[in-house]
């Protein structure tokens, strides 16, 4: 009980101490704001870029396995790689009977195109041959119309589903469905408009930008038989806890069609999710831990100016302390004002860089990406700026606190 009197008592001697040196405070408060200001907008685009990276690849799917010829995430040496046969549409038909009952299996083909609608062109869009098992595999479905048919597929229907950006893009407020454009050189009619995915992270694949036709009018208009162009293979799990059974199953069922012998490596690549998420966790690791080093460095700078003005405090206030212990004032309640003077000024310095920073985040979102100040980011910014100033000020409130009354109070 007597100690927390002591520190009530403490805590009224430093904030009557910061309001007598209001200058001094604030300009000590400087360093603080923006090492706390540093601290929260690493945090902020931190979670932020992680949200982006969720929203742009939510399409891919977390029990879909793909096969390719390449890997998502390229390691090692490149030729090897590059040096791969291509997976063709016979090999996927093979691998889709093979697993017939254990996944969906569904084939795709993509090019660069321009589209043209009328006078109004957009360059080079993404052209997805694909069957009508897409909108199994994914979970974008269509906002307008319809998806592809197992009937567009059969019979090689000049239809195409668009995204939203195309939609946009082509034909702004119009309706677009049973429209008319042109693919490169072919004529396609609108029968959907997916509804908006994202995507655009950092470089990747916009899902807004593309364009679904059936992949038997794909080869049939671009060409992609025979093998002259690849095929990306995506087998779909029954359920996420399936999805480890069924990546044995499909590399096993690939070994056998690419007829590869037991001591020869894979020749294609399994991808996932995961696989984008590891490589994301790596790339946001390093780039969190050199924020976090770079802010620390401002809040260290910060508390080296609070230690220094604690320093000025503790000697200016010497004849203070003198008098104080000779009334009877232990040291530890002298240890705890100024404890508590350093504490509370880097605590308004950290609500200051929170105010600046909120509004500073506001500004991300409005214009960046998605993001936003969550409790843990306040409680993180709150609890480093009272051991900033704890660590700050323990030297000189030591310092104090040690002081001799009857030296103190000959002091001038």
């Amino acid at each position: 009980m007597r100690l927390l009197h002591d520190m009530a008592d403490a805590f009224q001697i430093a904030l009557s101490a910061m309001r007598t040196n209001k200058a001094r405070g604030a300009l000590t408060t400087l360093g603080i704001i923006i090492g706390i200001v540093a601290v929260i907008l690493t945090m902020t685009a931190a979670n932020g870029l992680q949200n982006t990276f969720r929203q742009s690849f939510a399409a891919v799917g977390a029990d879909v396995i793909y096969v390719s010829r390449m890997p998502w995430v390229m390691q090692g040496d490149f030729f090897l790689y590059r040096n791969r046969p291509e997976i063709d549409l016979k090999m996927a038909g093979e691998l889709e009977s093979k697993l017939r009952g254990k996944g969906i299996v569904n084939p795709t083909m993509d090019t660069g195109r321009d589209v043209k609608y009328r006078s109004e062109t957009l360059s080079q869009l993404r052209i997805i041959g694909t069957t009508e098992k897409q909108s199994l595999v994914a979970s974008a479905q269509p906002e307008t119309g319809r998806f592809l048919s197992e009937f567009d597929v059969t019979y090689k229907k000049n239809v195409c589903v668009i995204g939203t950006d195309v939609r946009d893009g082509l034909f702004g407020s119009a309706n677009p469905l049973n429209k008319h454009i042109h693919i490169g050189r072919t004529r396609f009619r609108v029968i959907g408009v997916m509804e908006k995915q994202g995507g655009s992270f950092l470089g990747g694949p916009n899902f807004d930008r593309q364009i679904y036709i059936p992949i038997t009018s794909y080869v049939k208009a671009y060409g992609g038989h025979r093998g002259r162009q690849g095929v990306d293979v995506a087998v779909k799990a029954p359920s996420k806890e399936a999805l480890e059974e069924l990546e044995f199953e499909v590399i096993g069922q690939m070994r056998k069609i690419r007829q590869l012998r037991p001591t020869e490596d894979d020749n294609f690549s399994i991808n996932k999710l995961d696989t984008l998420v590891g490589a994301f966790n790596n790339v946001m690791g390093v780039v969190l831990l050199v924020g976090l080093l770079v802010t620390s460095i401002s809040l260290f700078v910060g508390g080296v100016g609070v230690m220094n003005i604690m320093f000025v405090s503790v000697t200016e206030r010497t004849r203070e302390i003198g008098i104080r212990k000779s009334l009877g004032a232990k040291s530890r309640s002298i240890l705890f004002q100024f404890l508590f003077e350093s504490a509370s000024i880097c605590l308004l310095g950290g609500m200051i860089g929170i105010l600046v920073a909120s509004i500073l985040t506001a500004v991300i979102n409005k214009v960046l990406m998605p993001a936003s100040v969550s409790v843990p980011i306040l409680f993180t910014a709150v609890v480093v700026s009272i051991a900033v100033g704890v660590v700050a000020g323990l030297v000189p409130a030591f310092r104090g606190s040690k002081l001799n009354p009857i030296e103190a109070l000959r002091y001038e």
